[in-house]
């Protein structure tokens, strides 16, 4: 055996005494279930939950472990950390919203731009439902001549009606949806606004009605 290895072998062994040394030199102190303080060697797995200190040979603390929290505690640490995320989703919302506008009346405009193009949207396809429905007219009005001429009505023409009647009826659920697009896009434009003159302490001075924005 040489010399480097036999001094290998002697720090190991040094260094183990000392960690045993270390294990057997640590003491507890902790509360017992009665409310007193009890110092020992080891501690009972019940009384970490209440916290404790660690000790070295001289009596001093050298490391304190806190109590488990409670239930209430976690609660309240959640509630924190939940309160804590809603903020900074706040925060992301107001810097994207101030990205897009940055005086309350800019977000009025925006909203009168966007609900005039749905509504001329609207308007197109009612005219389409005129358009359909004079056609519709047509085709019923001949398909009475033949009832009342007491001839049949040919198939054709029952079809062209059920397929009119059928535009009609879609067109109509278009505008409905359209409709209600429109109001899902006030109600978010109206929450932004509020959330600008918040924000920027600025007040409107457009009225959210385009109609007596025209005025």
């Amino acid at each position: 055996m040489n010399r480097l290895t036999r001094f290998s072998i002697a720090v190991s062994a040094v260094a183990a005494l000392m960690s045993a040394t270390l294990v057997e030199a640590r003491m507890y102190r902790y509360t017992d279930e009665n409310g007193q303080v009890v110092i020992g060697n080891t501690i009972p797995q019940e009384a970490t939950k209440r916290g404790y200190d660690i000790l070295n040979k001289s009596g001093r603390v050298i490391e304190t472990i806190d109590p488990e929290p409670t239930e209430e505690e976690i609660a309240a640490r959640e509630a924190e950390e939940r309160r804590q995320a809603e903020e900074e989703r706040q925060r992301e919302l107001d810097r994207k919203l101030l990205e897009r506008f940055s005086h309350p009346d800019q977000a009025v405009r925006a909203m009168h731009r966007k609900i005039r193009e749905l509504e001329g949207l609207n308007q197109l396809k009612r005219g389409n439902i005129s358009v359909i429905n004079s056609q519709l007219d047509s085709e019923q009005s001949r398909a009475a001549d033949l009832e009342r001429a007491g001839r049949d009505i040919p198939e054709a023409t029952l079809e062209k009606i059920r397929r009119l009647e059928s535009q009609i009826r879609d067109i109509e659920r278009e505008i409905n949806s359209q409709n209600a697009d429109i109001k899902a896009l006030r109600e978010q434009f109206e929450k932004d606004i509020r959330r600008l003159e918040e924000i920027t302490g600025k007040e409107r001075t457009v009225p959210l009605d385009p109609d007596e924005a025209d005025k």
